[in-house]
Order: C-alpha cells, then sequence, then structure tokens
C-alpha cells in the first residue's frame, strides 16, 4: 500500500513539474531594478574568489547592481581575498555580532540587507556561482510577474566519484520536488544559493525576527513568513540560464553533516501539507529496512521487499526522467537503481539525525 501511494506521489511530481511554465526572457529586455546581492561567507577561501568573479562579469547595468559579500568570522583567507576586489561592498560580521547568536548565516544575511539599496534582494552562496545571464532573467520574471519572492534551481558541478554522483542525484531529484510542490501547492521549499525577494516584502514582515534563534532555515523559514502575508505571491524561475551551481560535498562524512543540517530544519516547519509529504517519504523508506529486518527470519517476505524496490525504482525515474533533461544529467541516471540501498539508508539516518538538531558545519557545532 505505501509503495502504491508512494508510486502516485512521483506521479504527481512529474506533474507538477512539467506543469511549471518554462521561463524565456523578451529578446531585447532591459532590466529596470535594482538589485542587490548578499553573500554570507565563512571559511570559503578556495570558492569565494570563483563566486565573486561570477558576480562581477553579470550582464547587468552596473548602476543597478551592489555586490555585498558578509564574512562570517572566517578563519582563513576568506576576508583578505573578498576585500582583494574593490567592486564589493565587504562587511565583516563580527563587528555587527552582539552575545548569544543562535544562527550566524541569519545574522550575516540580515546585517547585508539592512546595508542594501536594492529594490530586489538577491542571495547565495560563498560557494557558488552562476552564468552571466542569471541575474538578468531573476529581473525579468520579476517584472512581469511582480512577485514578494522568486525560488529558482541549484544544481552541484562537476563531480565524478561515487559521493559526488550520489549527490547530483539526489539534489536533482530535490530541486524537481521543490519545483512541484510550488506548482501543486503540496508545500513550500526553496534553496538560499537561488533565491530572491522584495526588500520592502522582507521588511514588512520583520525580517527574521520570530525566527532568528532556529540554527537553520534561513531560506524556508523566511519563504514561510512571506507565503503567510503574501498568499500565491511566490515564483519559480524555471530557466537553466537561471541556475546557480555550488560543488558537492567531498566525503560521505560532510554530505552527511549538511543533509542533518537541512533535515534539522523540517521539525520547524508551519506548513502540514509539507510536513505530510516529509513523514510519508521518511516511513516509506523506513519501511524497507524493517520489511529487511523481517525478511530475515521470514524469507517469504523477500518477495514484497523486491516488488517494493522495483516499484520505487520505475515511479522515480518516470518522475526524474525529465528532471534530469532540464539539468542535462539523463546519462547519470542508469546509476540510479544502483544507488538505491545507499538512498534509503541516508535518508533514513539524515531524518533521525536531523531531528536531534545536532551537527557539525564550518567548524561549528549547531544545536
Amino acid at each position: 500500500m505505501l509503495a502504491v501511494l508512494y508510486a502516485i506521489l512521483m506521479v504527481l511530481y512529474r506533474v507538477g513539474w512539467t506543469r511549471q511554465e518554462s521561463f524565456h526572457m523578451q529578446p531585447g529586455y532591459q532590466p529596470q531594478t535594482k538589485i542587490s546581492v548578499i553573500v554570507p561567507a565563512r571559511n570559503e577561501e578556495c570558492h569565494i574568489a570563483d563566486c565573486i568573479r561570477s558576480l562581477l562579469v553579470q550582464d547587468y547595468p552596473a548602476a543597478l547592481l551592489e555586490i555585498i559579500v558578509v564574512d562570517d568570522h572566517s578563519t582563513d583567507r576568506t576576508a583578505e581575498i573578498i576585500q582583494s576586489f574593490s567592486s564589493v561592498h565587504y562587511v565583516e560580521l563580527s563587528k555587527h555580532t552582539e552575545g548569544n547568536v543562535s544562527s550566524y548565516k541569519k545574522l550575516a544575511l540580515a546585517t547585508g540587507i539592512a546595508g542594501a539599496r536594492g529594490e530586489l534582494i538577491v542571495t547565495t552562496d560563498a560557494d557558488c556561482t552562476a552564468g552571466t545571464q542569471w541575474l538578468k532573467h531573476i529581473a525579468a520574471l520579476y517584472e512581469r510577474d511582480m512577485p514578494v519572492m522568486i525560488v529558482a534551481p541549484v544544481d552541484f558541478s562537476c563531480g565524478s566519484n561515487t559521493v559526488q554522483l550520489f549527490q547530483s542525484l539526489d539534489f536533482m531529484s530535490m530541486q524537481g520536488i521543490t519545483t512541484a510542490s510550488l506548482q501543486l501547492k503540496l508545500g513550500n521549499m526553496c534553496n538560499g544559493a537561488n533565491l530572491a525577494f522584495q526588500r520592502a516584502a522582507f521588511d514588512r514582515v520583520g525580517g527574521y525576527k520570530g525566527v532568528d534563534h532556529i540554527a537553520s532555515g534561513d531560506d524556508y523559514l523566511l519563504m514561510m513568513k512571506l507565503n503567510k502575508a503574501y498568499p500565491n505571491a511566490i515564483s519559480y524561475l524555471k530557466s537553466p540560464e537561471a541556475i546557480v551551481y555550488t560543488p558537492p560535498q567531498p566525503d560521505w562524512k560532510s554530505f552527511l553533516q549538511q543533509r542533518i543540517r537541512w533535515a534539522s530544519k523540517s521539525g520547524k516547519y508551519d506548513d502540514k501539507k509539507m510536513t505530510a509529504v516529509l513523514s510519508f517519504v521518511y516511513l516509506f523508506n523506513l519501511s524497507f529496512l524493517l520489511m529487511l529486518i523481517v525478511s530475515l527470519f521470514h524469507p517469504g517476505y523477500g518477495a514484497y521487499l523486491l516488488v517494493m524496490l522495483v516499484l520505487k525504482i520505475v515511479a522515480e525515474l518516470f518522475y526524474l526522467y525529465r528532471v534530469a533533461g532540464f539539468f542535462n544529467k539523463r546519462k547519470q541516471l542508469w546509476l540510479f537503481p544502483l544507488l538505491q540501498p545507499l538512498h534509503i539508508v541516508y535518508i533514513v539516518i539524515a531524518g533521525l539525525l536531523g531531528f536531534t538538531g545536532n551537527y557539525q558545519w564550518k567548524g561549528r557545532s549547531v544545536k
């Protein structure tokens, strides 16, 4: 029964992905919106220069663009590298930090936004890069529809080993679910690596006030506040030109820590639909491990386990095929069935540990 319901959910996700309009910028479009890009950075000496360079070469009027990079107490050369770019506004978060801080990233974003002059705030991460048309596509959708928030796609850059390919497929699936959930109103999801919102709307809902005590969730929790104040005013930008690229985690340990951090937000979801869907998906994956244990003592149940696994693989491939086409990753789909055991175990472990809320991230122990 769970497997059938899960297959139906995958069909719904494919429908939602397909229904989402692909955005095409009008030929000759010239933006009119002042954009402030906010980049919180902590210990990113290996990536921050590439991130800033990708922002500086954006095909966007210089008079309508400001780049604000907030150094979050880095202990490496991040601050030095940021300051080597004269056209970037450098903010040292340590000068704006008082008392105990539960979420340094929210504080970094809020500090950057406080000094921003743009009508539209765009956030990305310090290890991310984007194509030259990224900001122009965001502005074009914004000026056409005037949403209070724009959710846009994120993808992993190159990766060739097992852990990186696993992340690539898993993250691609999450991106497709983000799109489909918004389209079908099954819940709200987003990623702060590629997010835009009206500065005025941010101020009206009080920014991160009320959620600043929560360590993670700078993106999703703000999204929920905006959605509550402005129903049906969040748009998705479905365009390959709008993809932001981020490197995968280098090993299983750091990957699991990242996913635990993401999963830790689930307990803060003020969204009954999303909570129900996530709970169902978790229970479905947990059922595989429980069924495996039962089949060790009652071999006859092994056949049911195999049927469930086959149905899961077929349903997920049906959903993912078009998503993989958008992200140009159909050649990776042959790996998907082989990685299923890892995927099931990872979801169960990350979900369980994420619920405890304890994880390590960028040299900090977070609870």
